[in-house]
Formats: structure tokens, sequence, C-alpha cells
């Protein structure tokens, strides 16, 4: 045995370890990395945090950095994956046509692309921990329970700090978060729990993009696991909506329970149909009663989404901006202005947008021009940001690597086709490219039950 691997081999032996991770499998000191990005995950809206377009996650940078650190086990993870490990190459080219023809901005480029890096490491890191190494999954989920429900908790404490105006708490969390929605006087909708994301409407994305996967992957392998992400989900959810932690949960929910009613109901099944139907009703019921309990959508029901919420207004502003000036410029369609030039959308589409939200004869305010600077535009939509930015050319060969990937592993299945559709869905109010929702796709996708 070599001197590595004898170091390797005392250094795995729980014995040699603190006592505080004595029980984690590891097959070297690496993998603490994982667990670390793992019990991190729900930690992605805090002062900690690198910052990433709209959210400053941890979790990523630690991937990126176990990824690189298990660099000798990349050429087998890239075998697997190789299609999406050249597509960053395609991104940088479309991007030099407009980094050539419109403007080049270092850092929101750099950001960009490290976000695309980001997801890859991700799904590397998958590939290294779970395929290669053979670490122990249920340790993994043990861990992501854990964080998970501890974040959980940080929301029921923000939550009461609130209704029973703790300030210090408040104030607390105020300084903890980068962006925060907890105190009455927040910028961004206060009065609300954030839990430890970085901004309320990002719970979807976790329980719905994450945790729900994860309960599908254990459905066959692990029944208990499967029962407890599934009680975290229900109790994550509800209790989210009980506290009023905002309105993207409430049509992250319906959403996802429409979808599943619709991909697992036999329609020719009088039986099943019949189900189908009265739990529609039953969440018609509720949606009316959640509504008429909702300030916030009270509001829009009354006012309209431009004036009865400022942040469903601003959603759509950011995202109607840069299309505008993509429709414009056709070129552009096809290539996208380049990475990290989002900004210079929006300069071109500003007046064309505004004018359309706001009537023909609507000027520009000034504020909005001086707001306008490379790093801090944003669009709250991955879709808006990915085709501004890379292209119609670097979004359809995207989703065409997923979709041939999906079916090359002969991976199609009910629950494929609904995880698909509900990873589209999520994308659409979320701009993180790191998050973890598309690599747990498709590395995932060939692991779930009831292949066609």
């Amino acid at each position: 045995m070599t001197d590595n691997a004898t170091d390797k081999a005392r250094y795995s032996t729980p014995a040699s370890r603190p006592i505080y991770i004595r029980h984690l499998d590891v097959t070297d000191r690496s993998d603490y990395l994982l667990y670390a990005a793992l019990a991190l995950l729900p930690v992605d809206g805090t002062v900690l945090g690198w910052y990433m377009p709209f959210w400053t996650p941890i979790s990523p940078w630690l991937l990126m950095l176990y990824t690189a650190l298990n660099w000798r086990l990349i050429p087998q993870v890239y075998r697997r994956f190789r299609t999406f490990f050249l597509f960053p190459l395609l991104l940088v080219a479309l991007s030099s046509f407009g980094w050539f023809t419109v403007a080049f901005h270092p850092l929101p480029a750099l950001w960009s692309l490290l976000g695309i890096g980001g997801a890859l490491a991700c799904l590397a890191s998958l590939g290294i921990a779970v395929t290669i190494k053979h670490l122990d999954w249920r340790q993994m989920i043990r861990i992501i329970l854990i964080a998970y429900w501890f974040a959980f908790a940080v929301g029921v404490v923000q939550f009461l700090s609130i209704k029973l105006d703790i300030t210090f708490v408040r104030d607390w969390f105020s300084d903890l978060m980068s962006r925060e929605y907890i105190t009455a006087d927040s910028a961004w909708g206060g009065n609300r729990p954030q839990f430890l994301f970085a901004e309320p409407s990002y719970i979807g994305m976790h329980l719905y993009g994450v945790l729900l996967p994860l309960m599908w992957l254990m459905r066959r392998r692990d029944r208990i696991y499967a029962r407890r992400l599934r009680d975290l989900i229900i109790v994550f959810a509800a209790g989210s909506i009980i506290m009023g932690a905002g309105v993207r949960i409430i049509l992250d929910t319906g959403v996802t329970l429409v979808i599943a009613i619709i991909v697992d109901t036999d329609f020719k099944n009088h039986k099943q149909a019949r189900l189908a139907w009265g739990t529609f009703g039953v969440m018609a019921v509720a949606g009316v009663a959640v509504a008429l309990l909702n300030s916030r959508i009270r509001a829009i029901l009354a006012q309209g989404p431009l004036l009865g919420d400022d942040s469903t207004s601003a959603r759509i502003s950011q995202t109607m901006t840069p299309l505008v000036a993509l429709i414009k410029h056709p070129a552009n369609l096809l290539l996208g202005f380049g990475s990290g030039n989002i900004v210079e959308a929006n300069r071109q589409g500003t007046t064309a947008a505004y004018a359309i939200l706001n009537g023909p004869d609507a000027k520009v305010p000034w504020w909005v021009w001086k707001s306008l600077t490379p790093t801090n535009v944003f669009t709250m939509s991955s879709y808006t940001s990915f085709i501004t930015e890379f292209g119609l050319i670097g979004f359809i060969v995207l989703v065409s690597i997923i979709l041939r990937y999906i079916t090359r592993q002969h991976a199609w299945s009910k629950t494929t086709t609904y995880w698909l559709i509900l990873t589209a869905y999520l994308y659409l109010q979320f701009e993180g490219y790191a998050f973890y929702v598309i690599p747990l796709l498709i590395w995932a996708s060939p692991k779930i039950e009831g292949r066609c």
C-alpha cells in the first residue's frame, strides 16, 4: 500500500476523526466539503455567502472546490456528461458576439459564467461522491433533512419576532440577511419570515426543486427517508403559507399539486377522473379562501398586478425590459447580448417597456436610468436572463441536450415528465444559474423508478 493510500485508510477510520464528524462516511478530507455544502443548501441569502445575481449562496462555491480537489476523478464524470461540460464553450462563443458589438463588463460576465460553473460543479459532485466514491447516500439525506428543518425553525423564530415585536431578534436577522424581508420598513416588502433564503419566493425552489425529487428517489430505496422528506415538505409549505411568507409559495404549491394530479391520473378511468376533479374543486375552494385571507393577493385582484403589489410589478417590469430589447434587435435575440450584458439590454429596452406598462406618454424617471449599472441588474427569471445573455440558440441547445440525455438514458417516465414540467415552471421566477434543480434532474432522472 502506498503512503497516500495508507493516509487515506488511516483518515477514513472513524476513531481517527473528531467525535462530531466521526459518523460521516468519507474516503478523504475533501468529502467534508461535500457534507458542508449539503448542510448549507438552504443558506443562500446571508451576508456570509458570495454574491451571485439576486442571491448569496455558499454551497455552489463549496461544490466547485470539492470538484477541483477531486480533479483526478473528473475524467470519469466527463465521459458520462461530456456534452454538458462542453456546453460553456458554446456560451463563450455566443457571448463573444455581444462582447465585441455591444459591451464587455468583466465582473458581471464572470458572475454569469461562474453560475454555469456552479451548476456543472453540482453535477460533477454528485457523480464523484455517489457514483464513483459510493459515499453513503443515507448520511447525505440525513444532513439535508437536518439542514432544512433548521431553516424552518429559523423561519418560525423570525415569524415570532415579527408578531411579538421582539426587536433585537428582528434586527439580528436583518443584519444577517443580505436582502432582508423581516423588518416592517424593508424595501422588498417586510414583516415576512424568509428563513435563510435570499427571499421568501425561493421557498418553492427548495421544496419542489430539491426535496421533492429526493423524496421520489427514496421511494424504492428507503421508505422511511421518503416519508421524512414528505413530512418536511408538507410542514415547510403549510407553515410558510400560514406564516404569510409570500404569494409565490402558494402558487408553487398549487402548480405542483395540479401537475402531479394531471400526470398521475388516468382520465379514462372514471374513478380516477372523479377523484382528480374532486381534488381540483377542493383546491379551488382553498385557493379562494387563501386569496380572501392574504392581503397581497386581495390587492393584486383588486388593483391588478402592476398597482396591487410592488413585488409582482417589479417581476413584470424586470422581465419585460430585456425582452423588448431582444425583439428590437433580432441578431441579439438569436445570439444574445453576451454574458454579463443584461444591463445593456435593459438600457435599450427601458423606454419602450416603461411606455407599455405606464402609457405611451410616460417618461422614464431619472432614478430608473441611474439604477442601470452592470453589477445590480436582474431579471427575476432564468429564461429572460439566459436568453438575454446567450440568445435563443443557447437556450434551444441547452433544452435539446437535456432532453437528448434523458432519452439516451431511457429515463422517460411519468415521474420524469412531471419533474421536467415542474423544473420548467420553477425557473420562470428564479434566475440563479448555479441552483441545484437542473443538475439534480440530469443526474438523477435515470435513477427514478418506473421508466418507460
